[in-house]
């Protein structure tokens, strides 16, 4: 099966960091768990300057590397891999986070994987910079086939949820728990439970 896998949060577990760095930056004091929404702008209550300057920091190759997989994250891809599944990492980050995510990639040894770049948020740059990877459109999106996506933003989510031939897993995290998912999605709490639901399907 083809199988798409999200990065942030799904793979590795950046909003923590991400709480970290708000906290460090702004004097946010707004814990992991009291993340209850998608929108960090909002969650940590940033004006527009200051969350610019967080996600500007956030895609720093410095940053990217410091960010730990989802626990049991890395053992479930190459449990899936040797089960035969064609995996590869959909995101929504930009483009010129390439490097920085490919370093983080080859740091847990998974180099191999493909890396889709897709403009989730609306936020891909009309003209992007000379050497970046090219960033999916939603149309562009729409033409690829996945038998199964592991993702936890809404926004990706909503972007899924008419795919009848895709069975979509919802990653739970604080910011998704009030998400009404569609007749194709499943939750779950853990890679391990994701392996045993792919496998239920296989």
């Amino acid at each position: 099966m083809r199988i798409y896998i999200d990065f942030d949060d799904v793979l590795c577990e950046t909003a923590r960091h991400l709480s970290d760095m708000a906290r460090d930056l702004f004097a946010r004091n707004v814990p992991y768990e009291a993340i209850s929404v998608f929108d960090l702008q909002q969650a940590f209550s940033l004006s527009d300057a200051e969350i610019n300057e967080l996600m500007e920091r956030a895609h720093r190759p410095e940053f990217l590397a410091g960010i730990p997989p989802a626990p049991g994250g890395l053992e479930a891809v190459h449990d899936l891999e040797a089960r035969g599944h064609d995996l590869a990492i959909v995101t929504g980050r930009p483009a010129t986070s390439h490097d920085g995510s490919c370093s983080w990639l080859r740091k847990y040894g998974l180099a191999h994987l493909a890396v889709i770049y897709l403009d989730k948020y609306g936020r891909a740059p009309a003209d992007p910079p000379t050497g970046t990877p090219k960033t999916l459109s939603r149309d562009e999106f729409a033409t690829l086939h996945f038998d199964v996506a592991i993702d936890d933003s809404p926004t990706a989510l909503d972007l899924l949820a008419h795919r009848a031939d895709c069975t979509v897993i919802v990653y739970n995290r604080p910011w998704n728990q009030r998400y009404a998912h569609a007749a194709n999605m499943r939750r779950s709490d853990s890679w391990q439970e994701i392996v045993s639901l792919i496998g239920g399907l296989a």
